[in-house]
């Protein structure tokens, strides 16, 4: 019977909103609606977005003449929240109030929880969640401490598409996620790395705007004297600062381009500097993981790595020189945040995970 339930999922992003619609585990519609700078200019704060987005939304089913009243679940991106557990939460009162506010932080992934609510409550049997946003914190308190009182250590992270991945991997293998211990390796626009602890995320990088490799767009850990000192240089606005290290950090700094593959390819060409800066990213890759690995006592399971750039063979095939001999190493590259949504809605419709309350 389950396999017969219709879920929407939702999931907007700075330039896009992504909607699928699947019965069952089987997507009957999958669409990517662009916005573009124009369109998002009249707005002045990401939530202002709320109607115009919904509005393409419904459009769009509608033109695939997607029944709504047949919509069971409706999944929504988490945003910006205060730190919760991993899992999936029904959207209440609270949560509304938190991501309308952006009490926690303004990011596009905000609207999806909203949306979700908004069209739920519209159908006739619907309900609307939410599912491991980036804030999910289960730290152990070992991993909280900085070096600094005033500058705790915060898990934001890939926590969607890490934790899909590493129950992807325990099936695979015919294993429980919560009986492994696994490195998971987020290579995207951040790059986050988690020591997953029988099904704990324990420690990882702050890859938002914190600590951990350079990526495409973010410069991970900096010197922190130097940045101190460049702060206080009379040069940089406090925004200046807080774009050189995410949105102008990591490959855009030293090469101009966020994109990971036009470096790949000069690289390839013959670019020097280009192989250069290329290979530091997987060797910081790589010294995260390791990291990652004494977090578990190198008690490891496997190395998963996935994510956009783990299409890059060159890049992998790097990183796996300098850990492989950690555990064995599993390659998912790309990302499935759609799919994912929809199997945490699943999980909760075959009783198979109770949703969290957010308070």
């Amino acid at each position: 019977m389950n396999e017969e339930i219709r879920i929407l999922a939702i999931n907007p992003g700075s330039t896009s909103t992504k909607i699928a619609v699947y019965i069952g585990t089987n997507p009957v519609f999958i669409q990517t609606i662009r916005h573009s700078a124009k369109e998002l200019e009249p707005f002045k704060i990401i939530t202002g977005q709320f109607e115009f987005r919904k509005h393409l939304i419904l459009k769009e089913l509608q033109l695939a003449a997607i029944r709504l009243d047949m919509i069971r679940v409706v999944m929504g991106r988490g945003g910006l929240l205060k730190p919760v557990e991993s899992g999936v939460f029904e959207v209440n009162k609270k949560m509304l109030e938190d991501l309308r506010t952006c009490k926690y932080g303004e990011h596009a992934s905000n609207l999806g929880g909203l949306i979700a609510y908004d069209i739920a409550r519209s159908l006739p049997n619907a309900k609307a969640y939410i599912t491991n946003p980036v804030v999910v914190d289960e730290l152990d308190e070992l991993a909280r401490i900085s070096g600094h009182p005033l500058l705790p250590r915060r898990s934001v992270f890939h926590a969607l598409n890490q934790k899909a991945v590493a129950r992807q991997h325990a099936k695979s293998i015919l294993r429980k996620y919560e009986d492994l211990n696994l490195i998971v390796v987020h290579l995207g626009g951040g790059i986050t790395v988690g020591a997953h602890k029988k099904g704990r995320v324990v420690d990882v990088n702050q890859g938002l705007d914190g600590d951990g490799p350079f990526s495409p767009e973010r410069s991970g850990t900096l010197p922190v004297g130097d940045l101190a000192r460049l702060c206080y240089n009379g040069k940089y606005t406090l925004a200046q600062v807080e774009k050189m290290i995410k949105g102008e950090g990591g490959l855009v700094a030293y090469l101009g381009t966020n994109s990971a593959y036009d470096v790949e390819q000069r690289a390839a060409a013959g670019d020097e500097k280009a192989k250069l800066i290329y290979d530091a990213m997987a060797y910081q890759v790589a010294k995260e993981v390791g990291s990652m690995g004494a977090v578990l006592k190198y008690d490891i399971d496997g190395i998963l790595i996935t994510g956009g750039i783990a299409h890059d063979k060159y890049f992998v095939n790097q990183v796996i020189s300098y850990v492989h001999r950690l555990a064995p190493v599993h390659v998912y590259p790309g990302e499935d945040e759609m799919k994912a949504l929809v199997m945490n809605g699943l999980r909760v419709i075959n009783g198979k995970v109770k949703p969290g309350i957010y308070q």
